[in-house]
Order: C-alpha cells, then structure tokens, then sequence
C-alpha cells in the first residue's frame, strides 16, 4: 500500500466564481464565491471528508475535482502534477484515473441502459479488453460491490433493483476501471441508515483491495465519524478546520464545527455547551 504521508491531490490557491446573469434591478458586480482560496491536500489511501451544510462549496469542490468544472483561479494537482484546464487525450486519462460516485442512485443511472451497459461503458470510452474481457470485468466489479452472483444482475435494469443496489451499480461504474481517486459526493444520504453503514463497510473494503483513495463529501458528522480517517470542513466557501477525525470529533477548534457536532444527533459534548 502506498505511503499516506503522500499527497495523491492537491489543491493550491483554488478560486470558484459564479457570475450570474445580471437583471435589470443587479447593481454592480453580481458574482457568487463558491470556493474562496481553497489549500487542501488529500494523502494518498485515506477517506478523506468534507463536510459542510448545503451550500457550503463541497459539492462544487467534488465537482472541480472530476473536471466537471474548472477553477476560476489556482492549481489543481494529481501526483504532484498539474491537471487544471486539460484537453483531448490528457483530460481522458485522468478520467479513467479518477472517478465519481453521485448522490442520487435513482437519476445517476440511465434507466433505459441495463446494468451491464452501464458498467461497460466507461470499458468501452476508455477501449479496455475485448468483449469477453470486458463481459468478466463487469460481473467481478458486480459481485465486488455485494451484487452476488453478478450473473444475475448483468441484463437487469435500473427500476428492478432496490435503492442500496442501485447505489452499489454506480460505485461498480466509478470503481470499473480501478481509479486512484474516487470521489463519492453524499453516497448514501438518500439511503436509510442500515443500508448506508453496509455501503460504508463497502467503501472502507475497496479501498483496502484496490488501494483508492476517496474524497466522501457529506454533510453528516455522523457518517464522516464513521468511515472517514480525517476530515476537513467547508463553511461559506472557506475551509475553517482540517484534522484527524477523532481531533474534529472530539477537540473542535472553529465554531462552525462546534455548532455542526451540536446539531448532530448523537454528537453531545459537555465542552460544547
């Protein structure tokens, strides 16, 4: 297993700007700052958190990092190299390198492609083995993820599988091509809590076998507590506090954290009131 004192992403000086389209009645500038200097790096092995309430940044912060987006300003890093503002042949790459789990299983899976098609695709973008090659890859990546015998779910389709399968398909899809970084944007937040604990389980074991490294976004202490190894929270587009988990759990530092744990079913401190 690589060494986790190493930086695998890295973020230096990283601005997101907004500029909405300005109405009759806006008076001057009409930006919105979704990220505001943003210095993060994310060691490479770790489950790493971000955390922060609705409208905090993280989401966008997840959004940059699969190039979905690009940084208004500032310097995105993957194993110490620059991966701001790629193209063509480079920027396909680092998508076979680093992939994403969204929020919602119910609309992140097309529901006129069966599971097979949609686990093979990024095969077939990325031209990966033959067809046989590819067939094998998906029902090992289905029976990894918990959906066993793969066989059985290979020509199902997305409205035949409950809510917890079908978040496992999208983690089969984001972990199909064996990615360094995954970043997993509120995975489980649609999900009652049994299922989402079994998901954690899950995580925590692919990152093990297949050395990942995950950026697991939420908005829930509780769940970054549980499966995260440190922890950094967002507020108003502002990184205030990063820390080993049990530091930001037990030893909160901003009162935006303070305030976090206070609201957290679960999270009670007598040093807090």
């Amino acid at each position: 297993m690589a060494e986790k004192h190493t930086h695998i992403i890295e973020l230096k000086g990283i601005i997101k700007e907004y500029h909405p389209q300005k109405s009759f009645f806006s008076k001057g500038e009409n930006k919105i700052v979704a990220l505001n200097n943003i210095n993060l790096g994310i060691k490479k092995g770790e489950i790493f958190g971000l955390v922060g309430q609705s409208g905090s940044g993280k989401t966008t912060m997840g959004r940059l990092l699969v190039k979905l987006e690009e940084p208004t300003k500032g310097t995105i890093l993957l194993n110490k190299r620059p991966v701001t503002h790629l193209a063509g042949k480079a920027l396909n790459n680092y998508r076979s390198r680093v992939q994403m789990i969204f929020q919602d299983p119910y609309q992140s899976l097309n529901p006129h492609l069966s599971i097979s098609e949609t686990i093979l695709e990024p095969l077939k973008v990325h031209k990966i083995g033959t067809i046989v090659q590819r067939r094998e890859k998906v029902i090992h990546t289905l029976e990894t993820v918990g959906l066993l015998p793969g066989k059985d779910y290979y020509n199902r389709y997305p409205h035949q599988l409950s809510g917890g399968q079908r978040q496992r398909v999208a983690i089969a899809r984001a972990i199909v091509l064996e990615p360094e970084f995954v970043v997993a944007d509120e995975p489980t937040s649609m999900l009652d809590a049994t299922i989402a604990i079994q998901l954690f389980k899950l995580l925590t074991r692919i990152r093990k076998e297949f050395n990942m490294t995950f950026l697991f976004i939420t908005h829930n202490l509780a769940a970054a507590k549980y499966l995260c190894d440190r922890i950094a929270v967002i507020h108003e587009g502002n990184i205030v506090e990063v820390d080993s988990t049990n530091e930001i759990i037990g030893n909160p530092q901003h009162p935006y954290t303070k305030k976090l744990i206070q609201v957290q079913p679960g999270f009670h401190f007598n040093h807090l009131s």
